[in-house]
């Protein structure tokens, strides 16, 4: 029982961390570096279903591939476990980012849920800024607590 709890507990430390890496890879790479790859997604002239952002879907899923092809194949066992923390994070971005707030496939419109009305409205705060510099709300599941009480006229 113990050693089933520790391998959750490498899969949810996993996940936690991604929302880290998420942000620091958001903030200065993507606004960075790579901004010819991420300027798309805050473009509105785009066409078609896929941008040039998409790419970093890829550069995200490597190292969970890498762990959990590690684990699988006589490796640590904690590289599975990490894999399948990277893994379910990258499956929840995709939910929460691409299907929920860009609407990329408009069937998950609308929430009375108060956390996912915040999650929309600071990522929109985050796309007002169409530039490289300027922007705020660089993570995906966490964002200042301002977001929740805005428009609720609570404080």
């Amino acid at each position: 029982m113990i050693h089933w709890l520790i391998n959750v507990g490498y899969m949810i430390s996993a996940f936690a961390c991604m929302e880290g890496v998420a942000w620091l890879t958001h903030r200065y790479i993507m606004h960075g570096l790579c901004w010819s790859l991420h300027r798309d997604h805050h473009a509105k002239d785009h066409d078609g279903v896929l941008e040039q952002n998409d790419f970093f879907f890829l550069v995200f899923a490597l190292p969970g591939i890498a762990c959990l092809l590690t684990g699988a194949n006589g490796g640590p066992e904690f590289f599975l476990w990490t894999g399948i923390g990277i893994t379910l994070y990258g499956s929840c971005y995709f939910l929460v980012h691409d299907l929920f707030i860009h609407q990329r496939f408009k069937f998950w419109r609308n929430s009375d849920n108060r956390y996912l009305r915040a999650l929309r409205r600071a990522h929109k705060m985050h796309h007002k800024h169409t530039g490289k510099t300027g922007g705020e709300c660089f993570g995906m599941l966490v964002f200042p607590r301002k977001f929740f009480n805005e428009g609720t006229g609570k404080l």
